[in-house]
Formats: structure tokens, C-alpha cells, sequence
């Protein structure tokens, strides 16, 4: 029988995802999570009023969504003051990433990111055979300095920056993204990933000009608005940059219901302010657990904190499958030195509770076999 006639750049790619999911996990070992707080969902979940909406929708689910999705764009662009073609949305910001990669990268294109940053957008690039060009954390968060003097070195018609940043919940203030922002060369762009953006102290989200085809800033409902299952992001940018998404996104790929949550959530800013709080005590109560167990967290501007574990990768990804073994979902950095912490979400009194009992044993068990 003849193989199936793969092109050389699918043939050579490894079969790997960038994520383990919980429920792979769960499969693998017969039993449920007590507390997921590993992939940075909100625990606290949706909106009521994003609730009772997808409700309503649900009983016209027969019907496909909006195409064009004009209300929630609409929508998003009166919230942040742009026009709305300035807006475009996706499933999630994997999907816009994967969207974006293709318009911009060819077998062989330079493209800029930090080693050891959000593995999804390496997945994308791998898919069409950019090449990268990594620039290293500095202190445990993004170079950004760096990622413009690799951009420009390289003439790389796009980079990536993550601010606040995934996996360290690290930051760079707005007056220096600002800064860094103007040494984006003419014909290259800047992703500007903004998927923890709610959780940000003030001062860290940048003012961008939403006409400049040198930026494109992502946004997402799957964090702060409790709406990851839905799969619904937008970006913001030039219209030269979002309308051509057009050219290749799936037109039917946010449906009904998603659009109807997503629209409600956004409309919702009293829920967004509670959930932002409840995070806010929640990281505080991972600090002292950590601190109890002679641990440390570094600082957080997102709904997650990663928790230096005190030695080397080896030791943490103990720690980590300790953790798992007690039936709670966690995560870690691939990549040193970064690799020497776990992440841990935000959750509930409950899951934080669990947490704190387990944290102890999963330590020393670590530390007898590392």
C-alpha cells in the first residue's frame, strides 16, 4: 500500500504537542485531580451573566455564528478605543498565533523568541519551518532589549513577546515596552501577547498605537473572563495586519455560543475586578505556603506563581511528579535556569488547602531521590 504523500516539512516534524493535558494525565493514571491549578484556568470561573448568555444561545446552537463577527468585535473595539478593523478574532490565541506564523513565515524565515517562552508559538513556527533565533532570559523574564537587537540583526519579519510573561509571571514596565517598541524596524512584527494583561499592575500595559503594522497585540477571554473551553482571543493591530487573517482564518470557527459568552464576559467588568482580586489573595497564599516550606515566589503579574523550589531542574521536576502523584495538577519550566521552578495557578481556599498539606511530603520525597 503506498504512504501517505506527506510534504518533507510534515514528514520531519516530531509527534509531540506542546502541552500535556490534565485529562492525558488522569487517563494515564486511573484517577482524577483533586485540584487542577496547573494550567492556569480560572478556577473562579465565567460570568454569571456570560452564563445565562451562552444559555440562551445554546437553544439556537443549529445555527452557525457570525462570520464576520461584528458584534463582538464591535464590542472589543469600543472597549479598547480602536475602530473595528482594527480587531480580529480567533480561537484562542494558539489559533490567531498558528494564524499569524503562517502569514509571515516560510521554510527558512528568521523568527524571534525567548528560549524557553510559550512553547505553542514554537509549535507554530516549527509547522512552517521557520528558523529561531532564541534570545535567553535575563533574571527570570523576557530580554526585551534582546528580542529587538535579534530582530534587527536577523531583519526577522516577526518576534514575539509575552508581557506580563508565561511561564515565570514576570513583567516589563509600559514606558520601557513603549521604548523597545519604537526600535521595531520598518516590515517586521512585533506580537505583543497580552493573555494575562487583566491580572497586570498598573503601569505595565503599554500604550500602542492600534494603526501601527508593527505590533500586534493579543488578548484573550480564557484567562481573566473564566472562559477557556469557549477558545475565543482577539488581536489588535493595523487593518493592513487583520484583514488579512481574513485571507486564511476559519470563518465559522468561534460559534454561536462563544460569541455570545465572550460578549457577555466583556460586558461583565464587575465580575472581571472580583476575579482579579480573588486571584490576588490566592497568589498571596501561595507565597505563604511556599515561605512555609522555605521556598519563595517569584514576583507575578498573571493568575499564576512560580515557585523556586531552591535547586536545579532535576529536583524540581520531582517535586512536580510528587505533586502529581497526590493528585494535583501542576506544571513547570523546560528550560534552565527557569527550569528550577514549578508554576503553580491560583485556586480555590480548597485547592490551596490541598496544596499546602501536599507541598511538605512532595518536597522531601523529592529530596531523597534527586
Amino acid at each position: 500500500m503506498t504512504a501517505p504523500r506527506f510534504t518533507p516539512l510534515m514528514a520531519s516534524l516530531p509527534s509531540t504537542v506542546p502541552f500535556v493535558g490534565a485529562e492525558a494525565i488522569e487517563r494515564r493514571r486511573g484517577r482524577p485531580f483533586r485540584a487542577r491549578i496547573g494550567a492556569n484556568e480560572s478556577v473562579f470561573g465565567p460570568s454569571p451573566k456570560a452564563l445565562e448568555a451562552m444559555a440562551k444561545a445554546g437553544r439556537g446552537a443549529w445555527v452557525y455564528g457570525d462570520p464576520e463577527l461584528h458584534d463582538l468585535k464591535s464590542a472589543i473595539a469600543a472597549h479598547h478605543g480602536v475602530r473595528p478593523d482594527n480587531v480580529v478574532v480567533g480561537e484562542g490565541i494558539d489559533d490567531l498565533l498558528g494564524m499569524t506564523v503562517r502569514l509571515f513565515v516560510d521554510p527558512g524565515t528568521p523568527v524571534v523568541t525567548s528560549a524557553g517562552g510559550y512553547p505553542t508559538f514554537d509549535y507554530h513556527v516549527a509547522g512552517f519551518g521557520g528558523r529561531f533565533v532564541r534570545v535567553p532570559y535575563v533574571e527570570d523574564r523576557e530580554d526585551l532589549p534582546g528580542l529587538l537587537d535579534a530582530t534587527l540583526r536577523e531583519s526577522a519579519p516577526l518576534a514575539y513577546f509575552a508581557n506580563p510573561d508565561n511561564p515565570m509571571a514576570s513583567w516589563w514596565w509600559a514606558k520601557d515596552v513603549e521604548r523597545e517598541i519604537a526600535r521595531v524596524p520598518e516590515g517586521s512584527l512585533l506580537i505583543l501577547d497580552e493573555a494575562y494583561g487583566e491580572f497586570a499592575p498598573a503601569g505595565v500595559l503599554p500604550k500602542v498605537d492600534p494603526d501601527d503594522p508593527r505590533i500586534l497585540r493579543f488578548r484573550t477571554f480564557s484567562k481573566a473572563h473564566g472562559l477557556a473551553g469557549l477558545r475565543v482571543a482577539y488581536g489588535i493591530g493595523a487593518p493592513e495586519i487583520t484583514n488579512a487573517f481574513d485571507k486564511i482564518r476559519n470563518h465559522f470557527g468561534v460559534g454561536v455560543v462563544a460569541q455570545a459568552g465572550a460578549l457577555a464576559a466583556l460586558a461583565d467588568q464587575d465580575h472581571l475586578v472580583d476575579v482579579v482580586a480573588k486571584v490576588n489573595r490566592s497568589k498571596a497564599r501561595l507565597a505563604e505556603i511556599a515561605a512555609e516550606n522555605g521556598l519563595v515566589t517569584l514576583p507575578s503579574a498573571t493568575n499564576f506563581v512560580a515557585i523556586d523550589c531552591g535547586r536545579d531542574g532535576a529536583f524540581a521536576k520531582a517535586v512536580l511528579e510528587a505533586l502529581i502523584e497526590r493528585d494535583l495538577f501542576v506544571r513547570k519550566p523546560w528550560t534552565a535556569p527557569m527550569d528550577r521552578c514549578i508554576r503553580v495557578s491560583a485556586g480555590t481556599d480548597a485547592d490551596l488547602a490541598l496544596f499546602a498539606e501536599a507541598l511538605p511530603a512532595a518536597l522531601a520525597e523529592a529530596a531523597a531521590t534527586v
